[in-house]
């Protein structure tokens, strides 16, 4: 039913989740020798996840009983997670450019919070139309 009253609004905000867990650690690993930043490839994973909408029914689970609830199928965003191309390499191998990370992480923070905005503004919708408003 959720996927029906939120669209791809509820897988959106797991991959922000995801990529904002991603950009903090590229963040704090920013004097860590050799680290190499990483982001998520959020339109592939969207992309993805629209893709998945059709066949939500995960097809490797057999149900042994017809009574059996069918799994569901997720997003893991660990397949788009791609490494970063420094515009500025360091010596010591970290391709971590702080004030790039910090404009991600503030990007990502705003289309999360408008993700959230859009999810309870449809929230407050529905609640309004089932109490007859």
């Amino acid at each position: 039913m959720s996927n029906s009253i939120f669209g791809i609004h509820e897988q959106a905000l797991h991959v922000r989740k995801d990529r904002s867990e991603v950009l903090a650690n590229n963040l704090a690993n920013a004097d860590t020798p050799n680290y190499k930043a990483r982001d998520i490839d959020f339109r592939k994973a969207i992309h993805e996840a629209q893709g998945m909408e059709d066949r939500r029914f995960k097809p490797d689970m057999q149900r042994t009983n017809s009574r059996h609830i069918e799994g569901f199928a997720e997003i893991t965003t660990g397949d788009y997670l791609r490494y970063r191309m420094p515009t500025q390499p360091s010596l010591d191998g970290n391709t971590v450019e702080t004030h790039i990370e910090k404009a991600k992480f503030a990007e990502n923070a705003m289309q999360y919070q408008a993700t959230l905005e859009f999810i309870d503004s449809r929230i407050k919708g529905i609640s309004g139309a089932l109490r007859g408003e």
